[in-house]
């Protein structure tokens, strides 16, 4: 896997992967940003999300469960010393779908986290307490 990152102006950055996929990262005004993308550690926190969703989405996918939305809310903790590390995150599993059986729920979340997530198995191993949860909506 590779990357290759470019600085733009003042602290504005393209980054893009190895795929050619490209997204800007950018600091807050108050560190020399324009405020134009998500900051590199809040871009660290949705990849972690994305990782998780994307084994939720498949493992529910392959035990044959009526999935119509799935949704990841994540929230972080920081240390305050630099570096200014997360030293807690936790995310929130929204699953809607049609007569969803609550065991296969939740032994996708489960799986995710202690078994196929990289990112989740990444950043547990530097440290960080990850969480999960998960509720089901009908619909």
């Amino acid at each position: 896997m590779q990357a290759s990152v470019q600085w733009v102006k003042d602290v504005s950055f393209v980054v893009e992967s190895g795929s050619g996929h490209a997204v800007v990262i950018d600091g807050s005004p108050e560190h020399g940003g324009r405020n134009i993308g998500p900051r590199p550690m809040e871009l660290l926190l949705m990849g972690l999300g994305g990782c998780a969703s994307f084994d939720v989405v498949t493992i529910l996918k392959k035990s044959r469960q009526q999935i119509t939305d799935v949704r990841a809310e994540l929230s972080a903790e920081r240390a305050d010393a630099i570096p200014a590390v997360f030293t807690k995150i936790h995310l929130h599993f929204v699953i809607t779908g049609k007569e969803l059986k609550e065991n296969q729920v939740k032994k996708a979340v489960e799986l995710s986290a202690e078994k196929y997530c990289s990112a989740s198995a990444m950043l547990s191993a530097g440290g960080v307490v990850i969480t999960h949860d998960y509720e089901m909506i009908e619909g």
